[in-house]
């Protein structure tokens, strides 16, 4: 059987109104930019979706990851959702785009991509996760517990074929660089660095020697950073992720049970605070208090033959009305902190944001203390 690639490409074309969700007319312009792909045979499947103020490209085809023809597709999706954006005046119109023209591969260029090439199995699960106003490192957290906490996933204590562990793959996203790290043998090796949120970031997971090809990731994070590729603040990553899930991997529950949490992560209002991760339905992604809190949504997908058999809402479920509960809670808590750390962003994280054009008008005014 011939492998199928998932690509999820998103971006920020422009906010209505402010950064609190995507008009309809820009995911009706890229369904028709991606319609015709799929009619003229490069797609197989598609399937566009929202989260905030970012759309959300699922593509499936047999070409493989960081293939300039399916990145140009995305790229002219995301360039036509931008001039109907600035038709409609909206806020933020093409943010994401920080290049004029697609020059081969969309990386680099501002959009978030999450992308894996894998032979299909029997029956293939597989969740698409989609953040907003928040970071890469945000996935740091569920991803492993997903994979190398026995006390979320039971099937690593009682399953023989989740019971040896799989592989991280983390980046070091300011040196660039990347590490291959093993679990459970390196677990707390590998809990030292994505601790660092917004330093090290858990790109890839890989399974061990057994019933899986070990060279096909099982997941995958997006890793872009906007104000490394832009040199100044221009919003926050807003990253994706792919799951597989069942039959030597994650159950489904186990793939979901994480976000149960609404763990801290950064960004929320201006990239600047930290604040819980909400997971939410499709239908509520629509962040706008204090522009959040920030949130996730979850797309249950069956692939079959490399079509997208969905999406299921999968975060929905009324089992996480208690989670969304304590999120609120959560965010009237730290919002009662104002300006203040540890809702402020601390000092290092802010010299990524505007709040240094605000220090420079201060920096002469400081004298020596002795």
């Amino acid at each position: 059987m011939s492998k199928i690639t998932v690509s999820l490409i998103k971006a920020d074309c422009g906010g209505w109104p402010g950064h609190a969700t995507v008009h309809p007319a820009l995911v009706a312009t890229a369904e028709e930019v991606l319609g015709a792909a799929k009619s003229s045979g490069t797609l197989v499947d598609f399937n566009v979706l929202a989260c905030g103020d970012d759309i959300e490209l699922i593509m499936t085809h047999t070409r493989g990851v960081d293939e300039a023809e399916i990145h140009g597709l995305a790229w002219e999706a995301f360039e036509k959702a931008t001039e109907k954006a600035k038709e409609l005046k909206l806020y933020g119109a093409g943010q994401d785009l920080l290049c004029d023209a697609f020059c081969g591969n969309i990386r680099g260029m501002g959009p978030g991509v999450a992308e894996m090439e894998f032979t299909e199995r029997i029956a293939e699960p597989l969740v698409a996760f989609m953040m907003d106003k928040t970071e890469p490192g945000a996935f740091n957290l569920p991803i492993f517990k997903m994979f190398a906490d026995p006390f979320n996933t039971a099937g690593l204590v009682i399953d023989p074929s989740l019971h040896h562990g799989f592989i991280f793959e983390v980046w070091d996203i300011m040196e660039h660089k990347k590490v291959l790290m093993s679990s459970p043998e390196e677990m707390y090796d590998i809990l030292a660095l994505i601790g660092a949120k917004s330093r090290y970031v858990i790109k890839r997971v890989y399974p061990k020697p057994g019933k899986l090809p070990v060279e096909e990731p099982v997941a995958v994070i997006s890793t872009e950073k906007l104000y490394q590729t832009a040199g100044t603040y221009v919003g926050k990553d807003d990253p994706v992720a792919l799951v597989r899930a069942q039959s030597g991997l994650p159950a489904l529950g186990e793939v979901l049970e994480p976000f149960s949490l609404g763990h801290l992560v950064s960004g929320w209002m201006r990239g600047s605070h930290n604040g819980p991760l909400m997971p939410c339905s499709f239908d509520t992604a629509h962040p706008t208090r204090f522009d959040g809190p920030p949130r996730a949504i979850a797309a249950g997908f069956q692939l079959a033959d490399g079509k997208l058999i969905g999406p299921v809402d999968l975060f929905k479920d009324i089992a996480f009305d208690l989670t969304r509960k304590r999120v609120l809670e959560i965010t009237d808590y730290m919002r009662a902190h104002g300006p203040f750390e540890p809702h402020r962003l601390p000092m290092e994280d802010m010299e990524y944001t505007t709040l240094p054009h605000v220090m420079n008008k201060l920096k002469d005014r400081f004298e020596d203390t002795d």
